[in-house]
């Protein structure tokens, strides 16, 4: 195993989730997530995951979500890894509630058919349209996610900030020829309308959420799975 150093897919992405800080303003109501300076564990156990699984220069493609939710990635700063996939499958200890996010438990399920979890995470890297998540207070008066999209007045507010940061993702070597898109919805609409406005990326392919698929699916969702394997096969390196 390489040691950890600036030449490193490691190095880079980490030094990307330390430096993420949205300065705009934000609608009323509506509160910014951001699980790299929120005192929890998700900056060092994510720096544990980085430095085990990206300590390596292999080309890779991203895969883009929507924006990290409270009990994935907001907890452990790793997309669609929720603390108890990280301590499972990742063999990465977690320091805090070892809670369980849907959409982790069908994306492990999905590694696994794909050869494992050091084998997909050689091919690629999962982040978010939106680096940042966001919440609200629901009706019964508890924080609950919310997404980029949700509201058209978010959405605004944090263009600029989308636009930003997807640069530097892909400044960090990426391949930009296919990019893959969780969301067939709104998500994917957005990502197309903005990507025929920035050229970020030759072509998107759009896959259906792992928490659609969880929530609406789940009967069927080895039929997702491998669908999953032919569309990812296509940027396999």
């Amino acid at each position: 195993m390489l040691v950890p150093n600036m030449d490193t897919f490691a190095s880079r992405i980490i030094a990307f989730n330390r430096q993420l800080d949205f300065t705009g303003v934000l609608p009323n109501g509506i509160s910014i997530m951001n699980p790299y300076k929120d005192g929890g564990p998700a900056l060092a156990v994510s720096t544990q995951f980085y430095n085990k699984y990206f300590n390596d220069l292999h080309p890779r493609h991203l895969i883009l979500g929507i924006n990290p939710g409270r009990f994935g990635s907001g907890a452990t700063g790793v997309a669609f890894t929720d603390p108890k996939r990280l301590v499972s499958e990742c063999d990465i200890p977690f320091n805090g509630p070892v809670t369980h996010e849907p959409s982790s438990a069908f994306v492990y399920e999905m590694i696994h058919a794909f050869g494992g979890v050091s084998e997909f995470y050689k091919q690629f890297y999962i982040h978010s349209v939106c680096p940042l998540g966001f919440t609200i207070t629901g009706n019964k008066g508890k924080e609950v996610n919310y997404n980029y999209y949700d509201m058209p007045e978010l959405q605004k507010a944090v263009y600029p900030f989308i636009i930003d940061n997807i640069e530097k993702q892909i400044a960090n070597g990426f391949e930009s020829d296919i990019c893959y898109c969780f969301g067939t919805g709104k998500n994917e609409a957005f990502l197309r309308k903005l990507n025929a406005e920035m050229k970020f990326f030759k072509q998107i392919i759009a896959l259906e959420h792992p928490r659609f698929i969880m929530q609406y699916k789940a009967k069927t969702k080895q039929d997702y799975i491998a669908k999953y394997m032919r569309e990812l096969s296509k940027a396999v390196l």
